[in-house]
């Protein structure tokens, strides 16, 4: 099971943070900074899969942006590290090119990548992964919002 998704630029600011089992805030203010500290210190070489405290955390950085997932030790880590691909793809065909303006299309779209990120995961447990399902609520709200 996934407990939390967050999304960190490379000087440790989170962009988009969801849990999904229940921490204090202001327990999430300190792993964050430990999970996010942890993270960035790493190199490009290292393993992309990390043991930390009672979880593990997988991580993928795409040119600014860190992807890293808190998982309990019973989620496939390799599932997590292709769901963590599947997400940027989709937020790729939705903004078209976002990989190279990753942060700047999170700051500005918020709302809809946690649409997009609520349609695939659900109690912090992956539910969709086709890419068109995905997408299709969103598609039909931007419908709306033009007529």
């Amino acid at each position: 099971m996934i407990k939390f998704f967050l999304m960190v630029n490379k000087q440790g600011q989170t962009r988009l943070s969801r849990y999904y089992e229940h921490i204090e805030i202001n327990k999430r203010t300190i792993l964050e900074a430990d999970v996010i500290k942890t993270c960035l210190s790493r190199s490009k070489e290292q393993c992309s899969f990390i043991e930390y405290k009672d979880f593990k955390l997988i991580y993928r950085q795409y040119a600014a942006l860190f992807i890293v997932v808190g998982i309990n030790e019973t989620e496939n880590e390799m599932a997590v590290y292709e769901f963590i691909h599947n997400f940027v793809e989709v937020l790729d065909m939705y903004f078209s090119r976002v990989v190279s303006l990753i942060v700047k299309v999170i700051m500005f779209n918020l709302d809809k990548v946690h649409i997009i990120l609520d349609e695939m995961v659900l109690n912090g447990c992956i539910v969709e992964t086709n890419k068109a399902r995905i997408l299709a609520p969103l598609l039909i709200l931007d419908k709306m919002a033009e007529s």
